[in-house]
C-alpha cells in the first residue's frame, strides 16, 4: 500500500463541500488495518508520551471536522497528536476518518497516537452507524477486521509536561470517558 498516495487522496477533498466520498479500495483498507494492528501490538496499553502534542477527541466519523483540526492544529509531519478515541459512529464518513487516522499512525508511528474509545467496540459501533456504513459501502467482513484492530488500541496515555515557573496541584487530572490522561511534572 502506498501510504503517501492514500493520505494525498484523503486530503484532496479539503476545500470541497463536506460529504464528498473519497474512493478507497477494500484491499487498501485491509492493508491499513493489518499494518496498523501490527504497530498497535508493539505499543503498551498505557502510552507514556511527552508534550508538546495536540490532544483531540470524539471525531465520530466527521471527516471534514478531522480535516479542519489538522488544518488549524498542524499536519502530523510537524505536529504531534494524541487522539482519545470515538473515531467512528454518528458521522457519515467513518471510513475516511479511520483510514486517515490509521494512515497517519503508520507514517508517524512515534508522534501520532490513537487510544481506544467506547465506540471502538462491537456493541456500540454495531448500533451507531459504523457497522451500517461498512456494510453499505463494503461488507460486514471489513467491519469485523476493524474491530480486531480496535481491540489492539492502547487504552490510556500519561503525558509528561515540563513547566518553568508553574506547578499544577495533584487535583489537575483530566478524566475523559473511561480513559484518564494524567499530567505529571
Amino acid at each position: 500500500i502506498d501510504i503517501d498516495e492514500l493520505i494525498k487522496r484523503l486530503l484532496s477533498v479539503i476545500g470541497e463541500k463536506p460529504g464528498k466520498i473519497v474512493p478507497i479500495k477494500e484491499a487498501e483498507i485491509t492493508a491499513l488495518i493489518t499494518i496498523t494492528q501490527g504497530i498497535m501490538l508493539t505499543q503498551p496499553t498505557v502510552l507514556d508520551l511527552e508534550a508538546p502534542l495536540n490532544v483531540c477527541g470524539d471525531i465520530h466519523g466527521q471527516f471534514f471536522d478531522l480535516l479542519r483540526i489538522l488544518q488549524y492544529g498542524g499536519f502530523p509531519e510537524k505536529t504531534n497528536y494524541l487522539f482519545l478515541g470515538d473515531y467512528v459512529d454518528r458521522g457519515k464518513q467513518n471510513i475516511e476518518t479511520i483510514c486517515l487516522l490509521f494512515a497517519y499512525k503508520i507514517k508517524y508511528r512515534e508522534t501520532f497516537f490513537l487510544l481506544r474509545g467506547n465506540h471502538e467496540c462491537e456493541n456500540i459501533s454495531r448500533v451507531y452507524g459504523f457497522y451500517d456504513e461498512c456494510k453499505r459501502r463494503y461488507n460486514v467482513g471489513l467491519w469485523k477486521k476493524f474491530l480486531t484492530c480496535f481491540n489492539c488500541l492502547p487504552l490510556a496515555a500519561v503525558i509528561a509536561v515540563s513547566y518553568t515557573h508553574l506547578t499544577l496541584p495533584t487535583s489537575d487530572l483530566v478524566q475523559i470517558s473511561v480513559v484518564a490522561v494524567a499530567l505529571k511534572q
